[in-house]
């Protein structure tokens, strides 16, 4: 969701919440040094003392890093700071990147170390840039790391080899980071992402040969060590990656292309329970998710949330499945019903959505989706069926969804393929002209209720939405040839 303005309690809260996270960062990158010094008889307390002003110096170059970090959000994507949810991710993913570097750095090799972790994570949960950015402020805390848990080399030599592992770490992670970046946005499936570790190699390699070689020397020892090293790397952040993903996911509901498939899936709770109990809603959202993930595509949207939106739109039919016309066989409900009861029954279903999503802790966009997808349309059968049985003067409001319009682009194809699907059902003939009118007219008295002001939809976008279903639906309810009225009898 685009965020162009924040209020003031949201400044508040993202400023408090960027002042705690700093804090903890400094805490962590101040330990881990005094960790990894403290030798002998002295005492944590001398240490600090003694070193004053090198931890005073990582504590305000770290205060300087988030703070770039806070006004890269405020001015390119200020959604993430109204959200305490993803500023804590963006502090997690810091801290755990940390740790995990810091414990395979000191017990096995500051080149073995998991440097493109963060960037594989962050590109899964916040967009393309962001993860650069962040990737870069990583390196950027890991130099300081690095450089700073040499405050006590007992040598000039072990100072340089320690400047060029850090010099080296900064690069890897850097380098490493940003090739990841661009390559996970085109893996589809977990299993794909493995094979990321394998293209890694090629610049952690590149960087570990080329700053260390002229300090260690060309012999087949160092070079093998160097090439184990590197793949170790790249062989600890993917499993790392793939390992502490779906806590991410499960921890903030985050709707990653993995956790999207899975959503939709026949084994996903909701859906199997979609399947068996109402199939005639089941059945019309798969064709739904069909043409709002087309749509999406050809719009530049995202084609994998739309289409698992699309598969929720409708959950809030589970509790009254036969109320439905898609659920009915020969008889009707609402024949029996008067138009007030029918219309609270039917409309009932958008909160019914998002209540049932919410309780089986799905992510908030499902909800608002299902809230959003009839907008304040009015509910025409009923209100007409009441017009007849009654004198006239009908408040219409009261025979309409209660809303709210739909706020993003996605809410607003699901809106005109949801009502698309169920419209072309009944016409009978479905060449590509009629069914073509059919959805122009839906979208232009959406426009004329003013349903699509608050999703800064475009007149350019409707029209390649309209194209778009026009021919997705052609092709699902294509004409087809009549069979021959013709018995074939087994040959003896």
């Amino acid at each position: 969701m685009k965020v162009t303005k924040l209020n003031n309690k949201d400044i508040v809260k993202s400023l408090a919440a960027f002042i705690v996270g700093t804090l903890g960062l400094a805490l962590m990158v101040i330990l881990m040094i005094v960790i990894n010094d403290v030798t002998g008889g002295i005492s944590t307390g001398e240490y600090i003392r003694s070193h004053s002003k090198s931890i005073l110096l990582v504590a305000v170059v770290l205060i300087v890093l988030t703070a770039i970090l806070y006004f890269y959000f405020f001015f390119e994507n200020k959604y993430v700071l109204t959200r305490l949810s993803k500023i804590t991710e963006i502090f997690l993913l810091f801290y755990v990147g940390m740790m995990l570097c810091f414990v395979l750095g000191k017990y096995l090799s500051v080149v073995a170390r998991p440097l493109a972790f963060v960037a594989l994570m962050s590109v899964m949960l916040f967009r393309r840039r962001d993860s650069i950015f962040m990737n870069t402020i990583f390196a950027l805390i890991m130099i300081i790391l690095d450089r700073f848990t040499t405050i006590t080399c007992l040598s000039d030599a072990d100072s340089i080899q320690k400047m060029y592992d850090s010099y080296t770490s900064f690069f890897c992670t850097f380098c490493g980071g940003i090739v990841a970046i661009f390559l996970c946005r085109r893996v589809r499936t977990r299993i794909a992402s493995v094979l990321i570790g394998l293209v890694l190699l090629i610049p952690v390699e590149i960087v570990n040969l080329v700053l260390h070689i002229p300090v260690d020397g060309m012999t087949t020892q160092k070079l093998l060590e160097h090439l184990l090293h590197g793949g170790l790397n790249c062989v600890f952040s993917v499993m790392l990656f793939m390992l502490l993903l779906p806590v991410f996911e499960w921890m903030f509901a985050e709707l990653t292309i993995f956790r999207l498939r899975e959503l939709t899936s026949d084994d996903a709770k909701i859906i199997k329970k979609l399947k068996s109990q109402a199939p005639g809603t089941y059945n019309h959202c798969v064709v739904v998710a069909q043409l709002v993930e087309a749509c999406a595509r050809e719009i530049g949207d995202d084609p994998e949330l739309a289409r698992a939106a699309a598969f929720y739109h409708d959950v809030g039919k589970l509790k009254n499945p036969e109320m439905f016309a898609e659920n009915q066989s020969d008889y009707n409900f609402h024949a029996e019903l008067t138009p007030e009861l029918s219309v609270d029954i039917i409309r009932s279903h958008a909160k019914d959505g998002a209540k049932l999503i919410k309780q089986h802790h799905l992510p908030d966009f499902f909800a608002d989706i299902c809230v959003q997808h009839h907008g304040t349309l009015p509910i025409k059968y009923f209100y007409v069926k009441a017009l007849k049985m009654s004198d006239g003067g009908l408040n219409i409001e009261n025979y309409s969804y209660p809303g709210p319009v739909p706020t993003t682009k996605i809410a607003a194809i699901i809106m005109i393929a949801d009502a698309s699907e169920a419209a072309s059902r009944s016409l009978s003939d479905r060449s590509p002209e009629k069914v073509e009118a059919l959805v122009r007219s839906l979208i232009e008295e959406r426009l004329d209720l003013d349903q699509f002001n608050d999703c800064n939809i475009t007149m350019r976008e409707l029209a390649v939405i309209k194209s778009t279903i026009v021919n997705q639906l052609t092709g699902v309810y294509h004409s087809r040839v009549s069979y021959p009225k013709l018995t074939v009898s087994k040959k003896k």
